[in-house]
C-alpha cells in the first residue's frame, strides 16, 4: 500500500463504533485470512467484501476497530485491498494492529463530511484529504517510521526487506 492514492478511491461510509468481530467475525476465525476477508463487515455491510476494489476506502465515524485486540481485524482489510481507514478516532489496539499489518489508518476530525461513493484523494504524509470539487480536509500527522511500515506491507515485510542478505554484482 502507498501513503498517498491519486487516483480517486471510492469511499464506503460506515458508522461509529465499528468492532473488530465485524471485521473479522468470530465463526471465520477457525480460516486462514483469505476465508475471513470474505466474510469482513458481513453483519454491517453484506456487500462490501464482495464488492470492495483494489484501492477503495473505508470512511467511518469515531471509534473504528473497537473490541478485542485479533490482528485478523486489520488484515482482513489489507486482504481485500482496502487503501485506507478514515475515521475521527480509533482503537489503540487496533490502530497498532493496522500500521503492524500494513494497513494506512488516517485521522480525520472531518471525515463524517465525506460520503458513500464519493471519489476521494489522499496524502498521509502531507496530512490531507481532498474531496471532489477540491476542498482540501486535514489528517493527523503520521510519524513517518510508520508510513515507512505501510509501504513496506506491514512490520514483518519491513524487517525482511531490512534484514536479507545483500548480493554484490
Amino acid at each position: 500500500m502507498s501513503a498517498s492514492q491519486g487516483s480517486g478511491a471510492r469511499v464506503w461510509r460506515l458508522g461509529s463504533d465499528v468492532d473488530t468481530d465485524a471485521l473479522a467475525p468470530g465463526h471465520a476465525m477457525k480460516h486462514g485470512i483469505e476465508v475471513i476477508a470474505k466474510y469482513c463487515l458481513e453483519s454491517l455491510r453484506p456487500d462490501f467484501a464482495g464488492g470492495v476494489q483494489p484501492g477503495d476506502v473505508i470512511v467511518a465515524g469515531p471509534n473504528f476497530g473497537i473490541g478485542s485486540s485479533r490482528e485478523q481485524a486489520a488484515a482482513a482489510l489489507v486482504q481485500l485491498d482496502v487503501a485506507a481507514v478514515i475515521s475521527p478516532s480509533f482503537s489503540g489496539l487496533f490502530l497498532r494492529n493496522a500500521f503492524n499489518v500494513g494497513l494506512l489508518l488516517l485521522t480525520c476530525e472531518q471525515a463524517e463530511q465525506i460520503a458513500e461513493g464519493e471519489r476521494i484523494d489522499f496524502d498521509a504524509r502531507a496530512g490531507r484529504i481532498v474531496r471532489v470539487g477540491g476542498q482540501v480536509l486535514a489528517a493527523e500527522p503520521i510519524p513517518g517510521f510508520l508510513l515507512d511500515m505501510v509501504e513496506a506491507g506491514g512490520l514483518l515485510a519491513q524487517l525482511q526487506q531490512r534484514f536479507q542478505p545483500r548480493t554484490s554484482s
